[in-house]
């Protein structure tokens, strides 16, 4: 593959794409699991699969060159806006902006799928990933948008961290945690979006949380959580990219499936020395 690689553009793109998603998800993934708000994640990739659905809507109806990942793109950060928005009407009840967003995305996703022809092979390669789908020009879009992931992280971790901790105390400290957490889903919204052409939107959430709840396991501060995650996550990508041109089937599946192996392996490898370390009391 690596040849390959060096010959195809597409191939060269496809792999640099995986490399930046395997960066950018896990680093996000990190304070949604912390958070709590896993689910999130589940929310705004199925809205963006109904941003998809709409722009292969529109590219079939008005018959004009779209590409469905800037539809999509938009969908998610309106969703995000929307959990934000529902945060504060259901203030008791914060959670619940999730589900009804979640649902609302489905149900769009249903009514343009069937507006636009029902399943393809474009449509086809957005639920699952492809090996050969990311252009020229999505590669340099998902780039921007990982420069800027990355350093909205360096710049503002601080404050994520400890809203995604204590969220009253942070607001006591004079953090904006209003703002910050309307950055932060913004943030997720940009990271699905860009993942999508690589994991899939319906796998994309595996991506954010596997590699995190892999290095728990593992880690004993929370830099430590952030760079296990990102290895872990590299890891599945680059070798789901590879199994996933060979096998010739879409990288998202084994991406995941690679993603769960890793897990396996650190709660056997976490039991296994546990149950060493008690032997050792003991004797």
């Amino acid at each position: 593959m690596l040849t390959d690689i060096l010959q195809f553009d597409f191939l060269r793109h496809t792999f640099l794409t995986g490399l930046l998603i395997g960066l950018i998800a896990p680093l996000l993934g990190c304070f949604l699991v912390v958070r709590r708000l896993s689910l999130l994640a589940d929310a705004l990739s199925h809205v963006t699969l109904a941003g998809i659905a709409f722009g292969l809507f529109i590219e079939k109806q008005f018959l004009f060159a779209f590409s469905p990942l800037y539809s999509g793109m938009g969908f998610s950060i309106i969703g995000a806006i929307l959990i934000e928005k529902l945060r504060s009407v259901y203030q008791a009840y914060q959670e619940i902006g999730i589900p009804i967003i979640l649902s609302g995305g489905v149900g769009l996703s249903v009514i343009f799928i069937a507006l636009a022809n029902g399943f393809n092979t474009d449509l086809f390669s957005y639920l699952f990933g492809s090996v050969s789908a990311v252009s020229q020009t999505d590669f340099w879009l998902i780039f921007a948008i990982s420069t800027f992931v990355v350093l909205a992280i360096f710049l503002f971790y601080k404050e994520l961290v400890t809203l995604s901790f204590d969220e009253e105390h942070a607001t006591v400290s004079g953090i904006h945690s209003r703002w910050i957490h309307l950055l932060f889903i913004v943030l997720t919204a940009l990271v699905i979006a860009a993942s999508i052409r690589i994991v899939g939107v319906l796998l994309v959430s595996a991506l954010m949380t596997l590699p995190v709840a892999s290095a728990l396991r593992l880690a004993k501060s929370f830099k430590q959580l952030m760079f296990l995650s990102v290895c872990f996550a590299e890891f599945a990508v680059i070798t789901g990219l590879i199994s996933g041109y060979y096998a010739d089937i879409p990288p998202g599946g084994t991406i995941v499936v690679i993603a769960i192996g890793i897990l396996l392996l650190t709660l056997l490898w976490k039991k296994t020395t546990q149950n060493k370390y008690k032997g050792a009391q003991y004797s």
